[in-house]
């Protein structure tokens, strides 16, 4: 089964907010919410991959030093296995909005679950629940 490394990161805002991005309807997993972020390319690190996807994505810049490795993901899906470390940022500079017309959420961390979310994600609720 091959591996897919992707990259995530919990964006925090001031008020301990998380944001959640929605899948669009093109996609695999269309209308559920998830951490942003996208597959790592090939000679690419997770944190240029998290700096490069938050640009295309929300339109933010961020940098490798104020990513900080929270936790990972490590889940099979019928046709690949995907390993996903999920990053924490509370710096960055611009104002977050779906460049890709998705959807966009600062969610309070105990609302996570009520948000439904890809199988990968669902376990990374409980710890970033209890680091925030």
């Amino acid at each position: 089964m091959r591996i897919v490394l992707v990259s995530a990161v919990a964006l925090i805002d001031i008020d301990g907010r998380v944001l959640l991005a929605q899948r669009p309807e093109a996609k695999s997993l269309a209308g559920l919410w998830e951490f942003p972020g996208g597959k790592v390319e090939a000679g690419e690190t997770p944190e240029a991959a998290l700096i490069r996807e938050l640009q295309e994505e929300l339109g933010i810049d961020t940098w490798a030093s104020c990513l900080a490795p929270l936790t990972f993901a490590s889940h099979n899906y019928p046709d690949f296995h995907l390993l996903m470390p999920l990053f924490a940022c509370r710096r960055w500079h611009g104002i977050p909005h779906g460049r890709e017309g998705q959807t966009i959420a600062w969610v309070k961390p105990q609302d996570l679950r009520k948000y439904p979310m890809p199988p990968a994600d669902l376990p990374l609720i409980p710890i970033l629940r209890d680091w925030l």
